[in-house]
């Protein structure tokens, strides 16, 4: 079982990236899947999450409009488009699952975690 993501780097203010969270080893359309970032010193916050199976999105407030979630079942991967990109949205970004019985979106309590990707936000 292996969870990765990837896509990090370093853009400029305003700025975008696209980030890929890629399973192998087992399927994802059992599973929510979901998004964090955790900056030096600061908590690790949930910013998105999907429902495989239904398709069903969250978005934290600070990202609505800017960020958005995707999957793809065939590559059994999960995107998050993010644009207009501020510096205070440098950290590490992490994907994780969970096996959920009923569709839906969340950040509770998560089964699995990958290693994140760095994402750096500056000029």
């Amino acid at each position: 079982v292996q969870l990765q993501a990837s896509g990090g780097g370093l853009v400029q203010p305003g700025g975008s990236l696209r980030l890929s969270c890629t399973a192998s080893g087992f399927n994802l359309d059992y599973y929510r899947v979901a998004w964090f970032r955790q900056a030096p010193g600061k908590e690790r916050e949930g910013v998105s999450c999907i429902s495989i199976s239904d398709g069903e999105a969250y978005y934290a407030d600070s990202v609505k409009g800017r960020f958005t979630i995707s999957r793809d079942k065939a590559k059994n991967s999960v995107y998050l488009q993010m644009n207009s990109l501020k510096p205070e949205e440098t950290a590490v970004y992490y994907c994780a699952i969970k096996l959920i019985a009923v569709p839906g979106c969340g950040f509770d309590n998560m089964d699995y975690w990958g290693k994140g990707t760095q994402v750096t936000v500056s000029s």
